[in-house]
């Protein structure tokens, strides 16, 4: 059981790690270990997990979450298999606790009456500049 926060709890059967290699450069023992980690989040079927957090979860995971709801994370920074489970399930824990935040509701505001005449003020005053300026004529040049 991973507490994420007071309400999310995930059972360790919603969450499958998968060993594969590391891209990029080693030495020579890089092509015969398995020190990255896949790591498979069950999040559509995932039952502590209300839907509004998963929704937002579908969001913030981009193209890491696949199309039958499971988000997929690959964790290759360090050189141990131990390390790298423990950046994976990190990144999703993160990951699950930003998306429990639910957005701010936008109130709709209406610019002061003051700001309005302001706003026609400054207009009129830029208008009046440029219609000072005049046309110039060849005789001018």
């Amino acid at each position: 059981m991973i507490e994420v926060t007071d309400q999310i709890v995930l059972e360790d059967n919603e969450i499958e790690e998968q060993f594969i290699r590391a891209p990029g450069a080693g030495g020579q023992k890089v092509n015969k270990t398995s020190s990255a980690v896949q790591l498979r989040f069950f999040a559509r079927k995932c039952r502590a997990l209300p839907n509004a957090v998963f929704l937002r979860l579908k969001t913030l995971a981009g193209r890491r979450m696949a199309q039958n709801g499971d988000l997929i994370i690959t964790a290759s920074q360090f050189r141990t298999q131990e390390q790298n489970r423990h950046d994976a399930m990190d990144r999703l824990i993160a990951l699950i606790r930003q998306a429990a935040v639910p957005p701010k509701k936008r109130r709709p505001t209406k610019p002061s009456r003051s700001a309005k005449a302001k706003r026609v003020d400054n207009k009129k005053q830029r208008g009046h500049t440029k219609k000072i300026r005049g046309r110039v004529s060849s005789s001018d040049y």
